[in-house]
């Protein structure tokens, strides 16, 4: 099972693991606890946390969000390899989208490589 979670200080390793798996420029750790630590602009970070019985929770996934001013701009996407096409993205975007309507905000944007079919498919 799947559950969208507020990303937490705990969750840094496992974030940072995912995102020098997906980035050629991947996000430093001390970026994510800024991330988290930062109160202008707001920010938003999730998890996606795999959890199977027996085990520990795992970070599968993560999103964050940056509100500016009215809008939302999405900082990052990223799903670990192995748990691709399950619609853990998806899961991450929604999640967004709600934290985003709670804060009325009008619009989210978000950048994409021209390269990166797969992300583009998904947005």
């Amino acid at each position: 099972m799947i559950l969208i979670k507020t990303m937490q200080h705990e969750h840094i390793d496992a974030v940072y693991e995912i995102e020098c798996a997906c980035f050629t420029t991947p996000w430093s750790k001390e970026s994510f606890k800024r991330e988290l630590e930062t109160e202008m602009p707001p920010t938003f970070y999730v998890v996606a946390l795999l959890y199977e019985p027996f085990q520990e929770p795992k970070v599968v996934g993560y999103a964050g969000m940056w509100h500016i001013v009215n809008e939302g701009h999405i900082t990052n996407v990223a799903v670990h390899d192995s748990h691709r096409r399950k619609g853990i993205a998806a899961m991450l975007l929604e999640r967004l989208v709600e934290i985003a309507k709670q804060h009325e905000m009008i619009g989210l944007t978000l950048e994409v490589r021209v390269s990166n079919h797969a992300a583009q498919a998904l947005y």
